[in-house]
């Protein structure tokens, strides 16, 4: 009976309630859209499959045996179990659908909510899952599929990925109002490596800033002490321990209630752009997709709105 059981399919099982309730093959096909001949012929597998007669014709008609009155419940139980299974993949493809895994970099922290904000505005019923990181947490989570998209600035290399540039990121030098060169009105590259400044840790895009600043100009890196957040960077920088690059987009708040001030340095502000990402081989499910487009298309106007100033896309 094993054997039996390995022989018989789902189809052959809706073909037979079908053929029993309609009583005829040739209604059963019209309810199936299916052939005649093809009904006859799983119900002919079925029966032999069994090793037991199913039908026997009356006419025009045909007439379930004993037997397939007996199989009539579990072959309704499995047609119920199939409706079920489909039933529940269908609840769960649609939250898949409607579900977008975004990570940022931390620089992202002071508008990717906010964005985030506004798309669900416009889809409310999407369920956007947020994740914030320096940028190699936010690269392995797109590596390792934990994430559908990111914002973040300069794509990654160690993956293939498509990227949308839907922003400028100006980067600039900041420093205690009362630090000795807010006095100057413009300051060399060379001028600054005697001073002080503030890190954050190797890998993140702050960081690539920063080294990139100095050595693009053949100078050596000025002493320097690590943080493990803009935040923290930000409140040395308040209590004078020191000056850090970090992106306009962080700093606003600060640097409009006097507690930082922007240093006029030959070669800042540096613009870098904003990107949002995702792995090249990834199928981005439907509210995916949607958030990509929303970023590309409505991101210029709101970074441009958010900020106050023209950061948006060129």
């Amino acid at each position: 009976m094993d054997e039996a059981g390995d022989k018989i399919t789902l189809r052959q099982m809706q073909i037979f309630l079908a053929a029993v309730e309609c009583r005829s093959f040739i209604r059963a096909a019209e309810k199936l859209s299916l052939s005649p001949p093809a009904v006859s012929m799983q119900m002919s597998r079925l029966a032999e499959a069994l090793g037991a007669t199913l039908f026997v014709k009356d006419g025009r008609s045909v007439q379930p045996t004993q037997t397939a009155t007996a199989l009539v419940p579990y072959a309704e139980r499995l047609a119920e179990t199939l409706r079920e299974a489909v039933h529940v993949v269908e609840q769960i493809q649609g939250r898949l659908d409607n579900q977008v895994r975004v990570a940022m970099v931390s620089t992202a922290r002071n508008f990717g909510p906010q964005l985030v904000q506004q798309f669900l505005r416009q889809r409310p019923a999407a369920q956007v899952e947020i994740s914030i990181a320096n940028r190699d947490g936010v690269i392995a989570q797109l590596q390792e599929d934990r994430a559908d998209l990111a914002l973040m600035g300069r794509p990654p290399r160690r993956i293939e990925v498509t990227a949308h540039q839907f922003a400028k990121h100006p980067y600039v030098l900041i420093g205690n109002p009362e630090h000795p060169l807010t006095r100057f009105r413009r300051i060399r590259r060379a001028d600054l490596v005697m001073h002080r400044f503030l890190v954050r840790e190797s890998g993140s895009g702050t960081r690539m800033v920063h080294e990139h600043f100095f050595r693009e100009a053949g100078l050596p890196l000025p002493p320097a002490q690590e943080m493990d957040s803009n935040a923290n960077i930000k409140q040395a920088v308040m209590a004078n321990m020191g000056l850090a690059f970090l992106s306009a987009h962080t700093i606003a708040l600060e640097r409009q209630a006097g507690k930082l001030s922007v240093l006029s340095v030959d070669g800042m502000p540096q613009l870098r752009d904003w990107f949002v990402v995702y792995p090249r081989r990834k199928t981005l499910g439907p509210a995916a997709r949607e958030f990509r487009d929303f970023v590309t298309t409505d991101g210029p106007a709101f970074m441009r709105g958010f900020f106050g100033e023209d950061y948006g896309a060129e």
